[in-house]
C-alpha cells in the first residue's frame, strides 16, 4: 500500500459509497474508463479484490469494507490539514508571538488591536521586557518577532527599521535648566541623572548619545522602571535620558520639560527583528508587513510627535516638533 494515492482513494471512496463506477465518474468529472483504471491500480497495490459484482450490482469485498474506514480518515485528515493551511494564508487565524522591550509598552498595543482588527481570528501573545530578556527570547525561539531599538551584532538576525525612536533629555518644569538654551554637554553633566538600569534599551541608547560624556555623568540613581523614574524627576530628584515615546502624557499636562540641550534630541529607529533561519509563519509575516507600511503613521498618532530630519556629527537625529 506504499505507493497507494491520494487521488486513488479518492476515486475509491466516491464508487464505494455510489456503489456504482458510472455515478462516481460523473460526480468526479472522469471518464469511467479513468475510475476503473485508478481502482484497479489500488486493488494491486492491495493484493485484494476491493469490489464483487452480483448480477447487475457491485458489493464491497471484506477488504473492500477495510479499505473504505482507512481511506474516509485519510481523506478526512488531508481535508483538516488544507483547510488549516487555507486559514493560514487567509492571515484567518493562527498565533502571533511578539515581544517589544520596556519603551515600546507605551503605544505597541495600538498597534496590536489595529493588527487584530484586520485580521480578527489571530491570536496575540505579547510580551514587555528590557533588552537583555528580548535577546534571550531570541536565542531560545520564545518569540516570532522581536521590536526593539539596537538589533544585535553578535546574533544572526534580519531587522528593518519601520519607525523612528527619539530619545531626548527631561527634567521638572521648574529646573533651573528648564528655560536654558542650547545647553552644553558639559554643564549638564554635572546634573544628577536618575537612569535606566544597564542592560536596558534605554541604557544602550544613553551610551550613544552622550559617547565620551557618559564617564562625567552625576548618576544619583539606577531604576529598573521607567515610570518610577519619570516620577523621580517630576519630585525634582534630577534629570533624565528617556524615550520621547514614554513620556507624551506628561509633556502634554506640563508634569515634565525636555530640556534644550545641544545635539539633542538623539534620534534612533524601531527595528522588527527576527531570526535568520527562522520560518515566520503567515500571521508573523502579515505583522512584519504591517509594521513596515503602518506602524510608522501609527506611533505619530499614538504618541503625538513629528520628527524633523537634521544631521550631526553622530549620524542622523532628529528634533521634534509638537514636544512642548
Amino acid at each position: 500500500m506504499k505507493n497507494a494515492t491520494l487521488r486513488q482513494l479518492k476515486v475509491f471512496e466516491a464508487v464505494a459509497r455510489n456503489l456504482s463506477f458510472s455515478r462516481a465518474a460523473e460526480e468526479l468529472h472522469l471518464t469511467q474508463p479513468a475510475v476503473s483504471i485508478q481502482v484497479k491500480k489500488l486493488e494491486d497495490h492491495a493484493g485484494l479484490p476491493l469490489f464483487e459484482q452480483l448480477g447487475k450490482k457491485i458489493h464491497l469485498t471484506p477488504a473492500g469494507e477495510e479499505m473504505l474506514h482507512s481511506s474516509r480518515i485519510i481523506i478526512q485528515q488531508f481535508k483538516e490539514v488544507e483547510e488549516a493551511m487555507a486559514q493560514f494564508k487567509g492571515i484567518s487565524s493562527g498565533k502571533l508571538n511578539v515581544a517589544v522591550i520596556s519603551a515600546g509598552d507605551y503605544f505597541f498595543p495600538r498597534l496590536l488591536v489595529e493588527f487584530a482588527r484586520c485580521h480578527p481570528g489571530v491570536t496575540l501573545n505579547f510580551g514587555v521586557c528590557n533588552r537583555e530578556e528580548l535577546l534571550d527570547q531570541l536565542t531560545d525561539n520564545l518569540t516570532d518577532l522581536a521590536i526593539m531599538v539596537r538589533p544585535p551584532l553578535d546574533m544572526d538576525t534580519e531587522h528593518e527599521p519601520f519607525a523612528p525612536h527619539p530619545y531626548v533629555v527631561v527634567a521638572a518644569p521648574d529646573h533651573p535648566l528648564a528655560t536654558k538654551k542650547r545647553i552644553p554637554l558639559s554643564r549638564l553633566v554635572r546634573e544628577p541623572f536618575v537612569v535606566r538600569e544597564k542592560g536596558s534599551d534605554t541604557w544602550s541608547s544613553m551610551e550613544e548619545g552622550f559617547g565620551a560624556h557618559l564617564a562625567e555623568l552625576n548618576i544619583a540613581m539606577a531604576i529598573k522602571s521607567t515610570e518610577t523614574i519619570k516620577q523621580a524627576v517630576i519630585a525634582g530628584m534630577g534629570v533624565s535620558f528617556l524615550s520621547a515615546h514614554t513620556i507624551s502624557r506628561e509633556l502634554q499636562v506640563g508634569s515634565l520639560r525636555v530640556l534644550d540641550v545641544q545635539g539633542f534630541p538623539l534620534m534612533l529607529h524601531w527595528y522588527v527583528v527576527h531570526r535568520r533561519n527562522k520560518r515566520l509563519t503567515p500571521v508573523a509575516q502579515a505583522f512584519k508587513s504591517f509594521l513596515m507600511s503602518d506602524g510608522a503613521a501609527l506611533i505619530e498618532q499614538t504618541i503625538g510627535y513629528r520628527p524633523k530630519s537634521t544631521a550631526s556629527a553622530k549620524g542622523p537625529r532628529a528634533r521634534l516638533s509638537g514636544l512642548k
